[in-house]
């Protein structure tokens, strides 16, 4: 018997019933060039090394992912930080991928859904992703993410989407109700760090970004568990592949077969 599902503080957006294909996508780290949580914490918070170390008990399970972000998140309003002004300092620094507008584009003309499924939260990802993308393209793409709670006072803290769950959102919950139609849609999953891991193993086509700093967590758990995934640099070279897959050229075990795109 499986067990039972996290109950979530936050609603869903309703699954495409109708789609043959469906987009999934990590934003931190994957959309984005560097990823924004990392970068409070790196920068505003307890630093770089702390939080390596942290990643480090995640991927070796001897904190959740959910207790060990939150503490990372701690560290940067303890240093006095409000909300709006880590918003501000992100939307100055984070950086899209140089190929996910490409990428968003044929996806968009070719009736393919691509979802945001983040551990961040959602105003930090609306304000930049509306910076980087504009208004009108931030306010079309949904995002499945946890959000935040501000207090009177000015402090904030994170808000879990799934506050049971050992991921604090447990990202497979995106992906799995498309497992349960009666028509499933090919699913595509990007991500490339530990939050990423309750969702690889659910995905058709897992895309794991490579990163020229390091720090490929997501790569090392899925070598480790022999979860199969293709390894790309940026969505300009993950969008031929998915194109094969759309348009019939290849089968889902045959680009999984490339390893690297």
């Amino acid at each position: 018997m499986s067990a039972a599902p996290p109950e979530s503080t936050l609603p869903y957006p309703p699954i495409h019933k109708d789609k043959k294909f469906v987009v999934l996508s990590d934003w931190d780290g994957t959309i984005t060039t560097y990823d924004s949580n990392d970068y409070m914490t790196d920068n505003l918070g307890f630093g770089r090394e702390r939080r390596r170390e942290l990643n480090i008990d995640i991927l070796e399970d001897r904190i959740t992912f959910r207790d060990a972000f939150r503490e990372m998140l701690a560290s940067v309003v303890a240093k006095g930080y409000s909300f709006e002004e880590c918003k501000d300092i992100l939307r100055k620094n984070i950086k899209l991928d140089p190929g996910f507008k490409e990428f968003y584009a044929w996806c968009k003309a070719n009736d393919i859904p691509v979802i945001i499924v983040s551990s961040g939260m959602t105003p930090t990802i609306r304000a930049v992703l509306t910076n980087l993308v504009g208004e009108d393209s931030a306010n079309e793409i949904e995002i499945i993410s946890n959000d935040v709670d501000i207090n009177p006072d000015g402090t904030w803290e994170i808000k879990f989407r799934h506050p049971t769950s050992g991921f604090g959102h447990d990202k497979s919950q995106a992906i799995l109700p498309y497992r349960d139609l009666a028509n499933p849609p090919t699913l595509f999953f990007f991500g490339d760090g530990v939050s990423d891991m309750s969702a690889a193993k659910h995905a058709d086509v897992l895309f794991v970004k490579e990163k020229d700093y390091g720090e490929n967590d997501l790569a090392a758990y899925c070598t480790k568990l022999g979860i199969k995934h293709i390894l790309f640099s940026d969505f300009s070279k993950a969008l031929p592949v998915v194109q094969d897959v759309v348009r019939g050229e290849k089968s889902v075990n045959e680009v999984l077969s490339i390893g690297h795109a």
